[in-house]
């Protein structure tokens, strides 16, 4: 194996791979490519020493996010006053240390396993760590391998195990991949049933309930710079109010993005109050707004006219919604001093809310990406909500990634997903993941649609994801090392 003698090209594939994954996602959809990537890493792998694993599992993932969070570059450098220079340096550095959550599985993988049943334990391996970059430091489950798969034939997997699922098939189907290459020809029957049985489950899981119900989502497409100035909280007051009253008619549940008025609720409640008074009485209205209290600040959405409940955000986000080692970095670069950076987080166990005879489970922005979270939301809902700010996005690949892991928890979770956002993707989603109507990005739009409440839950929905990494764990338990063996193992040259 030429990888034995010449590490480094292993280190270069390893490179390679890491933007054939991010080119598995939206916009480009190459879903395909995500077992090659796996097999690329994989290839020699088992040749090499600790050191050498954690190197290759770290160009791994600097690739994959240097590459697909190039996106972070637009919000330090466009939107958070910072000169190209700093910009392109924060940027790289993001995606140097998100690349440990690679290098440091895989440098503990090869001290503790070896080369019995590898083609199952690498996968169980590649779960591990994507699981770990999910919880660890708050979490980034951004460009997880199975978010691609939402128009594969792996989708049906999806309300049965979720994002964690598609990861490990993909995974494993890049492992035995290379083994099928190398003429293990055993490897042909499990392949043949990783892929066979989606083909064979069911599509819907859930069944609708109560009647539909027509929604309205508005995206004001607003710019960002000028947002927070008494100019742009005119204007935005005057656009969604506009909006509003076009669909007001047609429309029973109206939903604004996330933070849309650019103001306090206490300060917005009067004109909120007064454009619910002109609209039909039956009607409800939702907005993403920024609620202050004596516990401090909050991003949240509210409801007016036929509404109950609120939600505050529970998931905050580094660095745009609240600091960490804010003692420190405060006042450092204009970056670290943004509008709005010190949220407080809603309570862990918010019920949802009602509107328009709708239980709504929500999740603002950031808040979409993680599985169980939406899972736990969509246990007491009849439909999904999630509200985002995707100006910070600019006219990246990065809002195209946001909608694809919308459309994912559509599908786990057998459930409507209305996402109403500032400048796109908005767009209703069907509970097979499908975009039934979207509006164009970075235009003055209304997406209009009805929607049907959704009764009983998936697999997914009801355990979350634990089944998934039990399967993972188990898969890597035949090749740990036996105690007696694992020095030998260890000695073997590289």
């Amino acid at each position: 194996m030429p990888t034995r003698q010449r590490p480094w090209l292993g280190h270069l594939a390893a490179l390679l791979a890491g933007v054939l994954s991010t080119l598995t996602f939206a916009p480009f959809h190459l879903w395909w490519l995500g077992p090659v990537a796996v097999g690329l890493v994989y290839v020699g792998f088992h040749d090499l020493t600790p050191r050498q694993a954690a190197l290759r599992g770290w160009c791994y993932g600097f690739a994959l996010f240097a590459s697909g969070t190039s996106w972070i570059y637009v919000s330090i450098h466009d939107y958070g006053y910072t000169g190209v220079a700093l910009a392109v340096f924060l940027t790289a550095l993001f995606a140097v240390t998100l690349a440990l959550f690679y290098a440091v599985p895989f440098w503990l993988y090869r001290h503790v396993t070896g080369r019995r049943l590898a083609c199952l334990s690498f996968a169980g391996l590649w779960v591990a760590s994507e699981v770990l970059r999910t919880y660890l430091f708050t979490g980034f489950p951004w460009l997880l391998l199975g978010s691609a798969h939402v128009d594969s034939p792996l989708a049906p997997l999806a309300p049965v195990g979720g994002v964690f699922l598609l990861s490990l098939i993909t995974a494993l189907t890049g492992t035995l991949g290379v083994e099928l290459l190398r003429r293990r020809w055993w490897t042909l029957a499990p392949l043949v049933a990783l892929w066979g049985v989606p083909l064979l489950l069911p599509t819907q899981w859930t069944t609708a309930s109560g009647q539909p119900v027509t929604v309205a989502l508005l995206q004001g497409d607003l710019p960002q710079l000028m947002k927070w100035s008494a100019e742009g909280q005119r204007n935005a007051a005057n656009t969604y109010a506009r909006l509003t009253r076009a669909v007001a008619d047609d429309a029973e549940l109206i939903v604004w993005p996330e933070t849309a008025l650019p103001m306090f609720e206490r300060q917005a409640r009067p004109f909120l109050e007064r454009l619910q008074a002109t609209l039909p009485p039956d009607s409800a209205l939702l907005t993403g707004i920024v609620e202050r209290d004596d516990g401090g600040y909050y991003n949240a959405v509210i409801g007016l006219g036929n509404t109950q409940g609120g939600y505050r955000k529970e998931h905050l986000v580094p660095f745009g919604e609240y600091l960490p080692l804010e003692g420190l970095l405060r006042g450092i670069i204009a970056f670290f001093d943004l509008p709005m950076s010190d949220f407080s987080a809603g309570a862990g166990d918010q019920p949802p809310l009602h509107a328009a005879g709708l239980a709504i489970g929500t999740a603002i922005c950031y808040e979409i990406i993680y599985p169980d979270l939406v899972a736990s939301r969509a246990r007491d809902a009849d439909v999904l909500l999630t509200v985002s700010n995707d100006t910070w996005f600019g006219g990246s690949i990065g809002p195209l990634q946001h909608v694809q892991m919308a459309r994912l928890r559509a599908l786990e979770n057998g459930r409507y997903v209305l996402r109403a956002t500032s400048n796109g993707v908005t767009a209703i989603i069907d509970p097979e993941g499908r975009i039934v109507k979207r509006a164009p990005q970075f235009e003055t739009a209304t997406v209009t649609g009805t929607v049907q409440g959704m009764q009983g839950e998936t697999p997914f929905t009801r355990t979350g994801s634990w089944p998934a990494w039990l399967l993972a764990g188990l898969l890597w338990l035949p090749g740990l090392r036996r105690p007696g063996r694992r020095r030998t193992a260890a000695a073997r040259p590289s």
